[in-house]
């Protein structure tokens, strides 16, 4: 049976194509920047630019998006002023994958708006966490689709976490910034291609992997309809 086509949108090193691979879709990934450890078939160009693009739109099956986090992330709203200069893409790409019309899943930080469940608007949202997958790894972030989502059981964090870049035994570690002992960001985000400054902001493939199962379903459950 062919493996149906996604598209990542902003997918830099390709951290939720993995995932998205591994859940059984083929993937091709877009961003404005070159991206020599992407592991699929890469497009380089404006990712708003092309979501909105019917005629490009029209190949794929499903869709996922990481629009650029850093007006929301909380090292930087805790910076008086650099929070503007950052673009708050979050809106553009939400309304272009609605008129779109397909399976989408974009993903965020906390803070940026997204739902963390389903609410009275009918968003569908999730929130999923490193040990929703067994893995030690503190590491929260925010998808809202146009389809239900759901998350693993979210167990306690009871491990103290590390600063970034001072990981000690008996505590998680920090894969942000300067993240190290590398060899066990890795481990927990179970990802051996990409380098330190691209692994600190992926996505781990699990959470992908998660989703794509759910886009997958939806997909064979309209086929069947």
């Amino acid at each position: 049976m062919s493996r149906p086509l996604l598209v990542d949108a902003f997918c830099c090193a390709g951290g939720a194509s993995k995932g998205y691979h591994d859940a059984g879709f083929d993937v091709v990934g877009i961003d404005l920047e070159p991206q020599p450890h992407y592991p699929y078939e890469f497009v380089q160009g404006d990712a708003v630019k092309l979501l909105g693009d019917r005629g490009f739109m029209a190949q794929f099956a499903a869709a996922g998006a990481s629009p650029p986090c850093q007006r929301k992330s909380k090292m930087t709203v805790c910076r008086p002023g650099v929070a503007a200069t950052y673009p708050d893409l979050i809106g553009p790409v939400h309304r272009r994958l609605v008129a779109w019309g397909g399976p989408w899943i974009i993903e965020n930080v906390e803070g940026a708006g997204l739902p963390g469940q389903d609410d009275l608007f009918g968003a569908y949202g999730a929130i999923l966490c490193g040990t929703m997958f067994g893995r030690e790894l503190y590491r929260h972030r925010w998808f809202q689709g146009n389809i239900p989502l759901h998350a693993p059981h979210h167990p306690r964090h009871i491990k103290p976490g590390s600063a970034a870049g001072h990981w000690k035994p008996g505590t998680v570690i920090s894969v942000e910034g300067h993240c190290s002992p590398i060899a066990l960001a890795r481990e927990v985000m179970a990802i051996d291609w990409m380098p330190r400054e691209n692994l600190a902001e992926a996505i781990p493939p699990y959470y992908a992997e998660h989703l794509g199962r759910i886009l997958l379903g939806h997909l064979a459950a309209r086929e069947a309809a």
